[in-house]
């Protein structure tokens, strides 16, 4: 067995990988380790990661070979790479395409194609398949029945066969619409290198090898400006899905700004307006909307009510399960996935997959970083003990209250006061999970707050007042965790989070790494209850933010003084 002490990984053959933090090569192995295997968990001397068939299917995807993928373990292993991993990385990877999904030219079914016979045979015997199996053509080839594309392709990436798509899109109707060289608020404007990159990675040359996927970028990475960049590419009618009205109608603003249509040709598909425009824009809240919960959706017929010929999900993580229902049913619209992490709380990552498409296009946080595309971020975790009166109410408390009285500490309304005096000329935001809380803090700090509550019109006053530096403070509930431009704030606390969900913490991050105008720094704050369910919580929030290089520098709190002396030491 060869040994190469210098190297920081440990591979091992449960398709775990243990790196090694207090190495010289740590940053280079963790960014070579992101590109194929996801992040487990992160304490303070070894990282765990996990390669799986999905991460190796979205690496393939990207354009990464098994070669590729099997060096970079190598290159960093301390010890001999187990064979298993080896052979597992060469099956998993060249899974990937070995199944292609056609058109059958003489008739409107598809066709399931595979060089493979024994795979097509295996396949015509596999129950699952049944339901999708119009007949066997030859010993390559299987006719699958009309209208079920998408349900097909979530079935043969559960059996192991992710299949590549490349049956082509039905074009959807005419819409003039340029891209302008300096955009109706007098900027000048073009696309950033990256984000010609990634419109054109989706693109592929308008072949069906391109048109639908997902392209992951950090929040502030302007993901807006490339789909808008990917519409003026395609030059047709085109639905986009958003988060929430402040979402949507940014959309709008940043089209109007950016292109040469006109306000006519957008529509806003809203609880407020139901235009039906040649872009239209909606939330996934109105397209999941019934009446009562065993009726259907009323409005999720707007897939079909116009002739799109692209569809685009903002916040792609985030698409609801009855969403994945209905964009089944339409694999034959271009389909843009956007979204700064793959991570969905459900597990649902190999649906966005087989529905949306594959990764096509991922840029490492910090590599933006070091363009001064976005703020260079500091985050800190700054552990508070909870105060005597509550230690008995937490001591009886079930795991679920225990999280809850943990996240409301009294006390983080004091650390908060200390870290607002310290960053008394900054533009804060202070983010929390529980209104309660939140009421509290408000009244405390004499400042606005926006829940899902606040009217649409008063969002929009209160998120106006911030972006013209009116408001200083601004106390937002997980409202404003997507989507939610604020260019100028650059201070986050965190006073609470919901459990352990890693891509809120990326959000809520992203909320302050708008590039700044002077220094380019942004400061995040996350306050924890020590010794709690809080900590452990935040601890695996943290877990994508550490993969793509941020570190948390941990702040352990015995008083307010020592707090101060930490924060003039900073």
């Amino acid at each position: 067995m060869s040994f190469n002490p210098q190297n920081p990984v440990v591979v091992q053959a449960d398709r775990s990988i243990l790196l090694e933090t207090d190495n010289p090569r740590f940053e280079e192995a963790r960014d070579a380790l992101a590109l194929f295997a996801e992040l487990l968990k992160s304490p303070e001397h070894f990282h765990t990661y996990r390669i799986s068939p999905l991460s190796l299917w979205n690496a393939a995807s990207a354009g990464m070979t098994a070669d590729k993928i099997i060096n970079s373990l190598l290159e960093f292993s301390k010890y001999d790479v187990p064979q298993n991993i080896i052979q597992d990385i060469k099956d998993y990877v060249q899974r990937y395409g070995r199944l292609k999904l056609l058109k059958h030219e003489a008739s409107d079914n598809l066709l399931l194609l595979s060089l493979d016979e024994a795979l097509i045979t295996e396949l015509t015997y596999n129950k699952v398949m049944e339901p999708f199996i119009e007949a066997k053509l030859d010993k390559n080839n299987i006719i699958i029945k009309k209208g079920m594309r998408g349900r097909l392709k979530q079935a043969l990436i559960k059996i192991g066969f992710p299949v590549e798509d490349l049956a082509g899109y039905v074009e959807g109707e005419h819409l003039d619409i340029n891209l302008l060289s300096v955009t109706h608020s007098g900027l000048p404007f073009t696309l950033r290198m990256y984000q010609q990159d990634a419109m054109d990675i989706f693109y592929a040359g308008g072949t069906s090898r391109g048109g639908s996927g997902v392209l992951v970028l950090p929040c502030g990475a302007g993901k807006t400006i490339i789909g808008i960049a990917v519409i003026s590419r395609l030059k047709q009618h085109t639905l986009v899905l958003c988060t929430n009205i402040t979402a949507l109608r940014q959309w709008r603003d940043e089209i109007l700004d950016k292109t040469d249509l006109s306000p006519a040709n957008i529509g806003e598909y809203s609880g407020e307006f139901k235009n039906i425009k040649p872009i239209t824009i909606t939330t996934y809240q109105i397209l999941t909307y019934r009446r009562k919960k065993d009726e259907d959706f009323i409005h999720m017929n707007l897939f079909n009510l116009q002739s799109w010929g692209l569809i685009i999900y903002d916040e792609v993580h985030l698409l609801p399960a009855p969403v994945f229902r209905a964009v089944a049913e339409i694999q034959g619209k271009r389909r843009l996935g956007l979204t700064a992490t793959l991570v969905r709380e459900d597990r649902k990552e190999d649906d966005v997959f087989s529905l949306i498409g594959p990764k096509k296009f991922d840029v490492p946080w910090k590599v933006l970083e070091k363009q001064g595309w976005i703020a260079k971020a500091l985050c800190t975790e700054i552990r508070i003990p909870l105060p005597e009166a509550d230690r008995l109410k937490y001591a009886v408390a079930d795991s679920k209250a225990k999280f809850r009285i943990a996240s409301e500490n009294p006390a983080k309304i004091e650390v908060a006061n200390e870290l607002i005096a310290h960053h008394k000329e900054d533009n804060i935001l202070i983010i929390g999970q529980y209104l309660d809380q939140l009421d509290i803090i408000a009244k405390r700090f004499v400042a606005p707050i926006i829940t899902g509550k606040t009217p649409n019109k008063e969002r929009e006053r209160i998120y106006g007042e911030f972006k013209t530096g009116k408001l200083k403070r601004l106390i937002v509930s997980k409202v404003a965790n997507f989507a939610v431009d604020l260019p100028d704030a650059n201070v986050a606390i965190q006073v609470s989070g919901t459990f352990g969900s890693r891509q809120e913490e990326a959000q809520r991050l992203g909320r302050i790494l708008r590039p700044k105008a002077e220094d380019n720094f942004a400061f995040f704050y996350s306050l924890v209850t020590k010794g709690s369910k809080d900590q452990e919580f935040a601890a695996n929030r943290q877990l994508f933010l550490t993969e793509q290089g941020y570190r948390y520098r941990i702040i352990s709190l015995e008083s307010m003084e020592d707090l101060a002396e930490k924060l003039k030491r900073e």
